[in-house]
């Protein structure tokens, strides 16, 4: 059984910790966290520690902190010559201290404390500096999701950019949605099928294929009469720049 030790307690460390204590393959031996408080819900006392020092030996470290925390926190480890990961998705595999084995414990997510997540689909991206690390990680990503990639620094890099459009952009413009609907007195609740049938679609069409609308129609009428209605700046720059993205197909602007 492998040993996991979990570095931080934040949204994505905590939903490491739940994932690996629902395995049978897989034991949580240990989990650091500045605030004990946080993770009392999640394991037991006595497995929890707030001091580096007391880390004890372990198969595998998992950082799961920000991305501006991680090298310091790899150089305050009191050992060496250990498999130590990060769970970032910009951040190269390099930026961990060299002192121990280095590698990349990804899960492709959007993580929220209140938000339960079924792990299994989750897709975990891998990256080690030896065969023999990468298939340690991969036994462990195997003991909570059936979706496991080998990608390397650059990948993943460039996943984390795709990820931030479909994800961190696509919600804040519901939240436009969501305001626009808000100050018209309409429930945001009408444009909740539509949102769930734009995310099906992809199942079965590319994007390109699949992106319907004024815009895309070149509807010019209508385009202007929606930029005449937004009286918010922001929320018009906004149109106007989806809009000429959307015409140009990823042409320069």
């Amino acid at each position: 059984m492998i040993q996991i030790t979990i570095i931080g307690s934040g949204n994505v460390g905590q939903h490491l910790i739940k994932a690996f204590s629902a395995s049978k393959s897989v034991e949580i031996k240990q989990v650091y966290s500045r605030q004990k408080e946080k993770v009392l819900y999640l394991v037991s006392p006595e497995k929890i520690v707030t001091d580096y020092e007391n880390l004890e030996p372990s198969d595998l470290y998992i950082i799961a902190v920000s991305d501006n925390a991680i090298s310091d926190v790899s150089s305050q480890l009191p050992f060496n010559n250990q498999l130590v990961v990060h769970t970032s998705g910009t951040s190269p595999l390099y930026i961990l201290d060299s002192k121990n084995r280095r590698g990349v414990f990804y899960p492709l997510q959007t993580f929220s404390k209140t938000k339960n997540v079924d792990f299994s689909v989750i897709p975990i991206c891998l990256e080690a500096e030896n065969t023999a690390d990468y298939k340690l990680l991969e036994i462990a990503a195997k003991s909570i999701s059936t979706a496991i990639f080998s990608i390397n620094s650059e990948q993943r890099k460039a996943l984390h950019v795709a990820a931030v459009f479909v994800n961190n952009f696509t919600n804040h413009l519901y939240q436009i949605g969501q305001d626009i609907c808000t100050e018209n007195q309409v429930s945001f609740d009408v444009l909740k099928p539509l949102i769930q049938e734009t995310a099906d679609k992809i199942n079965t069409l590319d994007p390109a294929d699949a992106q319907t609308g004024p815009a895309i129609r070149q509807d010019t009428n209508t385009i202007d009469a929606h930029l005449a209605f937004l009286q918010n700046k922001n929320q018009k720059d906004i149109y106007k720049i989806l809009t000429q993205s959307i015409q140009n197909n990823g042409k320069k602007l």
